[in-house]
């Protein structure tokens, strides 16, 4: 996991194109009205000035109705104040409008907008218009699972203090977190976050494959499993190593944070960066964390390979965690104990 907001880019006109053509008339490009207006909205919108862009967007689709790209900004404006029927009304005009079939971003934005409000059957229309698969037919209705995107990390809270999990895409808009974020995102292992479309930044592992980073956009479910921090006394790699998979194997997690978290300035978070993998002597130069602190307080040791006292997360309920850690030491209670456990989540 790592700490690291996206800025909108407005949907401009295609000078090179001279006219748009709607229904086999030819029309010109947009005014100096709606350029200014448009130009305008989204310095609003950088601002965080929602009320006042919306009020010029919807100057300029009244000046151009007939442009896809006033419909796509307005229903990308909706997206950022997460109103999602506005934004689906809007995205739908957009792609009414389209002059190609497959690959635009106004169908990825509709897809957005309707896996927010659980409108299956226009989030299957959406990815199927996009140029995606979408497992069950162009018939079927039901929410579209199985379309094995794999694994993806987000940033959560990307506005505020942004932390990098990592996490299973349940399909193109939608990721289920599988790290045990730390309690300050205000985030649980096992929810369900709806997420945008365009990567900021990656993340590489040492097998050379790579993973976009997504930002997160609201919470879409929410987990019931609390989170707990215990501080470990793990002697070896291997006793960490076996409390983790005692946790997955009950059904929950336990992830050990003194080896998982990094801290890194925004244009690290937002870069290609290597993953953490909890190997060996951790020298990382975009490591902006405090040596020899485990924990959120630096993930780096002072030349040692391994520090037994480590500080962990778990997400497990609270009928089960204190038996959990207590069935992990008598495994090996010479080389294993646990102290401090608290709810933080």
């Amino acid at each position: 996991m790592s700490g690291g907001t996206s800025q909108p880019t407005v949907r401009n006109w295609n000078w090179q194109a001279g006219i748009v053509r709607i229904f086999g008339k030819g029309r010109h490009r947009p005014s100096a009205s709606w350029r200014q207006a448009t130009d305008r909205a989204f310095t609003l919108i950088g601002d965080g000035r929602y009320e006042d862009a919306g009020e010029l967007l919807t100057r300029a689709a009244d000046l151009e109705p007939w442009l896809s790209e006033s419909w796509f900004n307005l229903a990308l404006l909706h997206k950022f104040r997460h109103d999602w029927e506005q934004a689906r009304a809007a995205g739908l005009r957009a792609v009414a409008l389209l002059d190609k079939d497959t690959g635009a971003p106004d169908w990825w934005n509709v897809g957005i907008a309707a896996t927010a409000l659980q409108d299956w059957p226009l989030a299957r229309r959406a990815w199927q218009a996009y140029g995606l698969k979408v497992p069950g037919g162009s018939l079927a209705t039901a929410e579209p699972l199985g379309m094995e995107l794999g694994s993806a990390a987000v940033r959560l809270s990307p506005e505020g203090e942004a932390e990098v999990v990592w996490g299973r895409r349940l399909d193109p808009a939608r990721l289920e977190v599988l790290s045990i974020p730390l309690p300050s995102s205000g985030r649980r292992w096992g929810e369900v976050v709806l997420h945008d479309g365009v990567p900021h930044g990656e993340r590489t592992t040492s097998t050379g494959h790579s993973y976009p980073v997504f930002d997160e956009i609201e919470l879409w479910a929410p987990s019931p499993v609390p989170t707990w921090v215990v501080l470990l006394e793990a002697a070896t790699e291997a006793d960490r190593d076996a409390l983790e998979q005692l946790a997955a194997d009950a059904g929950f997690a336990a992830e050990d944070w003194s080896s998982s978290v990094r801290l890194l300035c925004r244009m690290c978070s937002e870069s290609r960066m290597p993953s953490d993998e909890g190997e060996g002597v951790h020298l990382d130069p975009h490591d902006h964390s405090e040596p020899g602190h485990p924990g959120p307080l630096g993930h780096r040791t002072d030349g040692q390979l391994w520090v037994p006292e480590r500080e962990c997360g778990v997400a497990a309920p609270a009928s089960l965690v204190r038996g959990l850690l207590d069935g992990w030491v008598a495994d090996s209670p010479d080389s294993r104990d646990w102290r401090d456990l608290e709810e933080v989540c």
